[in-house]
This record gives structure tokens, C-alpha cells and sequence, in this order.
């Protein structure tokens, strides 16, 4: 058999396993050579007659043909040999082979050719159509993409209601386990085991906490926060993440560290709760939490980032006298102390303002009367049941990992955060749902004004350009120098000649998108090089402009985008 060479990188989005697609029974696929390995997922579908199909292939594809583009010599000599060989180097994971009207059956050299290879050959049978293959992918992979969000979701209300348990931690990593289908170990700064929950499957208990307790020691020794790596004795996937920061505490034998990533050098000292400074500082070992389990998909991480966040919070030192600290600071900028003689007790230097603006709304939240300019509620006005779960300003202040909010509004649709900067030069919060963000640029205490500026200008840009999370930069977009309502009546003006057309603008915006390319753009839009080259031809003509002129492509681009986001307003 032919050694396959490593397969490219498949696009984001949710594998399809092969076995789910030969499921379906309206299709009535069947496959006939090649490994029938459960692990095979598809991440797309495509139809294509050329001879060399490898321009046209992403990677992780099922390729569909009639074989219109087999000579009738083939069977003779290397052809399908040739064929195959290029569909695997692609990145083609099966090849699906249309039977009639071209050939009533699978030529016997290409199931040769693809045995050798070892890739699946899917026989389709005469009564399916490539367009229905296709779709039933698209559903299958919609189907997991749905089934994904569910379980984040739920596993981020779970992990949620686990934290405000009498036990929150042991709470937190049984969720973390149970979810995850691993074992969840937090190990505190000594590097002993503080709390563990779950069993992976037969695993051997003993070896898997101690491979936990090695990749712990190297995120709470080392500059990096995070670790991954798998068990070579258990096929595991092992990571640990740092709750905090690896710096230093306050003073040597006395204040509490820092877990805001502040770190001190030696002989200056870092601020503990307290507000003193001491003239040394020592190494901190912050807990770590880890996790094996038997898979490691995007869902996973996110579900674990969560715990590690709700982890920091229940573990962070300074949570002994949380409310004394916060106090101890309002009453010091009551009696006239600078907001960089106060911010210390908090335990950071630099600060990112947040301002928040709810955008969904459940029947659970109680009705008040709100101005729709003053509170748009842009993203989804009627939200399917449980969808607003977690919603209070609270429970966003939780998320974003800050005890620090301030509710603006009587509905509490509006909020003010203060977080922490990491050593991001440019941090932002991640996307909450239901909320819309915006943030300032990281700042000092005495520029906390300026920053409460740029927060509500950058909410401002969220809310009009409907994204979850905008941040102020020094560096200004070209989009934000003009308001969106000017923005859009500039493109109706500029697209009017193109607009009524769809096939149109949409060849046009994916040729842009993909810098000019005939072929990537007949390959994403599934057309014919030449039906490419005659929309552009056309564009060009209706728009009476050189669409080989970057400032022309530029502003064109920027058109296309207001109006797909106009048209996206429409329909909803």
C-alpha cells in the first residue's frame, strides 16, 4: 500500500464521520474499497470532472464524479493510479463515483487504485444525486455544529450552578469531568492534589495523575499558563492550565499573591491585599488545573477555559476578604486618595474599562420600559427557552473574571466592568452571549476616564456593526472614521448598477475576498472558471470602473460588505 502524505490543514468546521453520511438510507451509498475506518470525517463535499482535481481541494473533502474525465484508454495504463494519488495528496479523505449515465459500473482499476491508496471509494447509485450528497453533508455538519453549541451551553450553565455550591471546587470538577468524559485534577501551589473528579474509561489512575502532575509543575514553573500533550501509555489527552499567575507574592513570609498577573522584581515587592509592600519577593506556584480525557476537540477547551476561570476566582487568594478590600479602596477615593494610590489593593497596574449592553431577552427577565434607540436589542429579539440563562450583570462579571462591575441602568441592561490587563498588549474580553462588548485599551489608574471614553465608543461600534466585541486601539480602521448610515448609503450608490443581481455581487465579493483567483473563486462558488470570468467581465462593465485597480478593489470591498450587512438587517 502507498504511504499517504500528511494531510493539509481542513477548514473550522464540524467533522462529519463517513459512516453517518453511508447511514443514510434515502442515499443509498454504498462503499466499495478502501478502510472502513470509523474515524474518517468528512469537513465538506465537492463535485468536479477535472483530470487533476488537486486545485479545486481544501482538504478533508468527499470527492464526487461521474468520471466524465476518464479516457476510454484508462484501464490500461497509470491513470487511476495517477487520479487517486492526486486526490490523497490534496487532502481528499473518499471519493464517491457516480454510476450512469457515464459508466453502469465502478471501473475495476479505480477500486484498485483506491485500495492501494487506502482511500473509501463510495459507490453512488444512479437514483442519488450528487446535489442530494452534498446536502446531506451540509445537514450532517449543521446537525453538529447545533449539537456542539448545545453542549458548551449547557455545560457552561452546569459549571455555572457548580460554583455557587456549600462545595464549589470539588463541584466544579466533577461538572468538568462529567462533560468532558475525563479526569479533572486541581493541584495547589505545594504541587500536592487538592480536588480530583472522574475516571478515564480503563485508564490506569495512578499513571494518569502523575502525567497531571508533571504538565502542572511545567505551567506553574514556567512563563507559558497553559500545556497540552498526550499520554503515550493511556492515549490520553492530558492539559493543565495556570489558575493566576506564575509571579511572585506581596512579601517573602507574608502578603498574598497576586493571581492578576502582576509580578514583582526582587527587592521592590508587589502589593497583597493589604496594600503594603515589602522589601523582597518570592517565587509563587499558583494552583493549576488539569484534565485527561479521550478527546480534545474546540468544544472541550472551551468548556475547560470556563472551569479554569471559575477556578481562578474560587482559589484566588485574595477571595478570603474580597468585600474589606473593595471597601478599603471606595473609602480611600471618597477621602481624596488618587485612583494609582488605590488601584494596588486591587493587585493590578494596568486596567481594561468594559462597558456592556444586553442584546437578548427571556421571558424570565423582568419588563421594563426601555426606549428602543436608547436599548436595541440587535441580535436575537426572540430567543429560543433558556437562552438568556446567566444573563446578570453579575454572572458577566463572573465571566470575565472581575468582581468590579457597576450597573448603569435600572434594568441592568447597561454595565461598567474593570478588569485587569493581562501582558496582552492589546487585550479584549471574549464574546459573552447575550451581551455586546466594548473595550479600552489597557491603561494606568490615572487614565481610568480616558478609558471609560473608549470603552462607550467601542460599545457604540459593537452595537452599530451588530459584533459581539469591539476594543479601542491607538489604531484607527477606515470603517470607523464614517458612521454606518453613511457607510451604507455609499454602497447602495456605488453597487446600484450590480445590486439587484445576486449572482453578481456575490461573485464579485467572493473574487475580492480571494485576491483576484478565477479558480478558488469557481471552486467556492462551484461554478466554471470561464462563468467567473464573465460576472467579473460584467461587474466591470455595469460599474464602468478597472477592477484591476487596488483603490478601486478596496472601496468596492468595503461596499460589499455594508451591503451584505443591509441585507442581512432585512432579513431579519
Amino acid at each position: 500500500m502507498h504511504n499517504a502524505p500528511s494531510a493539509p490543514t481542513v477548514p473550522p468546521t464540524p467533522p462529519v464521520p463517513l459512516a453517518a453520511l453511508l447511514a443514510r438510507d434515502d442515499l443509498a451509498l454504498r462503499q466499495i474499497a478502501g478502510p472502513a475506518d470509523p474515524a474518517v470525517v468528512l469537513y465538506g463535499a465537492l463535485t468536479s470532472e477535472m483530470a487533476d482535481p488537486y486545485p479545486y481541494l481544501l482538504g478533508g473533502e468527499l470527492l464526487l464524479t461521474a468520471g466524465v474525465h476518464i479516457p476510454e484508454a484508462a484501464g490500461a495504463g497509470t491513470y487511476f493510479d495517477d487520479y487517486v494519488s492526486r486526490v490523497v495528496e490534496a487532502g481528499g479523505v473518499a471519493l464517491g463515483f457516480g454510476v450512469a449515465p457515464v459508466h453502469d459500473t465502478v471501473p475495476r482499476a479505480l477500486v484498485a487504485a483506491c485500495e492501494s491508496y487506502g482511500l473509501p471509494l463510495i459507490e453512488v447509485p444512479e437514483g442519488t444525486t450528487f446535489a442530494a450528497v452534498a446536502r446531506a453533508v451540509w445537514q450532517l455538519m449543521e446537525r453538529a455544529r447545533t449539537s456542539e453549541l448545545r453542549r458548551v451551553t449547557e455545560a457552561q450553565q452546569s459549571l455555572a450552578a457548580a460554583a455557587s455550591r456549600p462545595d464549589p471546587v470539588p463541584a466544579v470538577l466533577r461538572q468538568l469531568a462529567q462533560r468532558t468524559g475525563g479526569r479533572a485534577v486541581l493541584f495547589g501551589p505545594d504541587g500536592g492534589t487538592v480536588a480530583a473528579a472522574g475516571t478515564p474509561g480503563a485508564a490506569s489512575l495512578a499513571g494518569t495523575d502523575e502525567a497531571l502532575a508533571a504538565l502542572a509543575r511545567l505551567v506553574t514553573t514556567r512563563t507559558s499558563a497553559t500545556a497540552t500533550d498526550t499520554d503515550p501509555a493511556t492515549g490520553l489527552h492530558l492539559s493543565a492550565y495556570a489558575l493566576g499567575t506564575t509571579g511572585s507574592t506581596g512579601r517573602a513570609g507574608g502578603g498574598a499573591a497576586s493571581t492578576t498577573g502582576t509580578t514583582g522584581r526582587l527587592g521592590e515587592g508587589t502589593a497583597g491585599t493589604t496594600g503594603t509592600t515589602g522589601p523582597a519577593t518570592t517565587p509563587r506556584r499558583p494552583f493549576a488545573l488539569t484534565l485527561a480525557s479521550p478527546h480534545r476537540t474546540p468544544a472541550d477547551h472551551t468548556i475547560t477555559s470556563v472551569a479554569a476561570v471559575l477556578l481562578t476566582l474560587l482559589t484566588d487568594e485574595r477571595q478570603s476578604t474580597p468585600e474589606t478590600t473593595r471597601t478599603t479602596s471606595l473609602v480611600r477615593l471618597l477621602l481624596g486618595a488618587r485612583p494609582e494610590q488605590v488601584a494596588p489593593l486591587l493587585g493590578a497596574e494596568r486596567w481594561i474599562v468594559v462597558h456592556a449592553r444586553r442584546t437578548t431577552r427571556t421571558p424570565a427577565d423582568p419588563v421594563h420600559p426601555v426606549h428602543p434607540e436608547s436599548h436595541p436589542l440587535p441580535y436575537d429579539p426572540d430567543p429560543a427557552p433558556g437562552a438568556g440563562t446567566g444573563l446578570t450583570p453579575t454572572a458577566l462579571g463572573a465571566a470575565l473574571g472581575t468582581p468590579l462591575v457597576d450597573i448603569a441602568d435600572a434594568a441592568g441592561d447597561v454595565v461598567r466592568l474593570l478588569l485587569p490587563a493581562d501582558e496582552d498588549p492589546y487585550p479584549a474580553p471574549p464574546p459573552q452571549p447575550g451581551w455586546a462588548l466594548g473595550a479600552s485599551a489597557p491603561v494606568t489608574p490615572a487614565d481610568w476616564p480616558a478609558a471609560d471614553a473608549q470603552a462607550a465608543r467601542a460599545l457604540a461600534r459593537a452595537l452599530a456593526t451588530r459584533v459581539p466585541v469591539v476594543r479601542h486601539t491607538a489604531r484607527t480602521t477606515l470603517t470607523a472614521l464614517i458612521s454606518p448610515q453613511d457607510a451604507a448609503a455609499h454602497a447602495r450608490a456605488l453597487l446600484a448598477p450590480v445590486a439587484e443581481t445576486p449572482a453578481l455581487t456575490e461573485t464579485l465579493r467572493t473574487w475580492l475576498s480571494l485576491h483576484g483567483s478565477w479558480d478558488r473563486t469557481a471552486v467556492a462558488l462551484g461554478v466554471h472558471r470561464n462563468t467567473v470570468r464573465q460576472r467579473i467581465a460584467r461587474c466591470a462593465g455595469l460599474l464602468g470602473t478597472d477592477l484591476d485597480d487596488p483603490d478601486v478593489r478596496m472601496e468596492l470591498w468595503f461596499a460589499l460588505r455594508e451591503h451584505l450587512r443591509e441585507h442581512a438587517d432585512r432579513a431579519e
